[in-house]
């Protein structure tokens, strides 16, 4: 598994503390992990790092997924989701990081710093990177997401 990390200013320091966790407690190793910015507390446009991890999830394929954060999850979310083929979702809690994976084959988490703590935001992402798509009557709903006939 491939994770691809990005953050605008208000979510710097959270997504620092949930590379740590990844490498840590989910034993992931600096390879599998690519931090898409950004790299200070400075200001920065969301939209940018969104769209940057985003085709990164693209471009790597089935075996990667996306962590965006930002100030309340939301603005990465939108961004996130205008990119044909991710399928992005704020989540403020860890059933819906586990149902968004389950039912929705979500690719893409995107949580806010502002919102949710450091223990929280590493059992959302906990969560979300051990849950697999169901498939089955969902593939179809899916499918419809991303614009083909079911």
């Amino acid at each position: 598994m491939k994770i691809f990390i990005g953050s605008d200013h208000a979510g710097f320091r959270l997504k620092n503390e949930l590379i740590k966790s990844l490498q840590q407690n989910n034993g992931l190793h600096t390879a599998d992990i690519t931090n898409c910015g950004c790299f200070s507390e400075d200001s920065c446009d969301y939209p940018d790092i969104a769209r940057e991890t985003c085709l990164k999830v693209l471009d790597f394929g089935d075996d990667a997924l996306g962590v965006l954060v930002c100030g309340t999850g939301a603005g990465m979310s939108i961004a996130a989701n205008k990119i044909r083929g991710i399928r992005a979702t704020a989540t403020e809690n860890t059933y819906t990081a586990r149902m968004t994976r389950l039912h929705n084959n979500a690719n893409v988490l995107c949580i806010g710093a502002r919102v949710v703590g450091v223990g929280l935001a590493e059992d959302i992402l906990k969560a979300f990177l051990s849950t697999q798509f169901e498939g089955g009557r969902h593939s179809a709903r899916v499918a419809k997401l991303e614009g083909a006939d079911a």
